[in-house]
């Protein structure tokens, strides 16, 4: 495993790291007793860092997380999120009074006494312009009670905006073969502002492992099932904003990518660490077996200077327009 740093903190994590949105809830069935297996691989291979958010499961994955790193809390580091509990759109739900009480509910279920990297999950562009919840969160730093903060954004004018503040240490943005807007503006101004950048939805909420077709179902409680208009949160955390039959048909193209590198999966994640401002990225997963093949990444052949410009082109001339929702 090979790790880098988080911007201009000092925490180096490992560069292929997992979230845990699949394990806690919204992507159909899951089993405890499994999702802890595969983060006990996951930790006992060299990972050690973790995304999750307070609304996963209701929580669900911060329970997880700290029976899987109980112990560990010196060696495993977790970056959690809040706001979405709340009305994310109200000026209150970013006071003093709520975010302290949504820092102190994830540092009780990660059974922890400091949260490493605390986010904003993904704020209106409103609530980012009056900036109040960033000295909000400038006290709790200062209290102890997290080392460091972030946001996740839906769009690059987001992220452009949080750069403009002085203490956010982190961006978590979508960054995949099929969301390669961020390398613009975004990922140089970050690199010039020592921000680090957490890759999200690296697979196209599996669009890019290859395995779907125009036919695949999808549980009643899996969000691909639901949200695939955006009806439920922002389109493009659902197959990166182009829906499973146009995603199905942009994939097949991509098969390519797969020679020498083993598979799709593992090469769709390669080329996200191909790019020296990504600080991790992290895949979500459910099974121990989805661990291993995601941990496969780190080893599988670098993209030539030709591949990487054949992708970028294929992503400006079929992909970029393609795309529903703001980003």
């Amino acid at each position: 495993m090979n790790y880098r740093q988080i911007g201009s903190t000092d925490l180096k994590v490992s560069e292929l790291s997992f979230g845990t949105w699949a394990i806690g809830g919204a992507w159909g069935k899951t089993n405890d007793e499994e999702s802890l297996k595969a983060l006990d691989y996951a930790i006992g291979n060299g990972v050690n860092f973790f995304d999750t958010a307070d609304v996963y499961g209701d929580g669900h994955s911060e329970e997880l997380l700290a029976k899987a790193t109980k112990g560990k809390h010196g060696e495993i580091h977790i970056a959690t999120k809040f706001c979405r509990a709340g009305d994310v759109y109200d000026p209150k739900t970013y006071s003093m009074e709520s975010v302290t009480k949504y820092c102190d509910d994830s540092l009780r279920r990660l059974g922890r006494d400091q949260i490493d990297l605390l986010q904003i999950h993904c704020p209106p562009l409103e609530i980012l312009k009056d900036g109040q919840v960033f000295e909000v969160l400038d006290l709790l730093k200062k209290q102890g009670k997290i080392r460091y903060y972030g946001v996740s954004v839906e769009t690059v004018e987001e992220g452009l905006l949080c750069l403009e503040q002085p203490n956010v240490d982190s961006l978590q943005v979508i960054f995949n073969i099929f969301r390669q807007k961020p390398l613009d503006q975004l990922f140089p101004k970050a690199k010039e502002k020592g921000v680090g950048i957490l890759a999200r939805v690296p697979l196209a909420s599996g669009l890019l492992t290859g395995k779907f077709n125009i036919g695949t179902k999808f549980e009643s409680d899996d969000h691909r099932n639901f949200n695939q208009d955006g009806a439920a949160f922002n389109v493009g955390e659902t197959f990166a904003g182009l829906g499973l039959e146009k995603g199905v048909e942009l994939a097949g193209k991509l098969e390519w990518i797969a020679e020498g590198r083993e598979n799709m999966t593992r090469a769709a994640l390669k080329w996200i660490l191909e790019h020296e401002e990504i600080s991790c990225v992290i895949p979500g997963f459910k099974t121990v077996a989805q661990v291993k093949d995601n941990l496969q990444a780190v080893n599988v052949s670098a993209y030539t200077g030709e591949e990487m410009q054949k992708l970028a082109k294929f992503y400006m001339q079929e992909v970029h327009s393609e795309i529903k929702g703001v980003y």
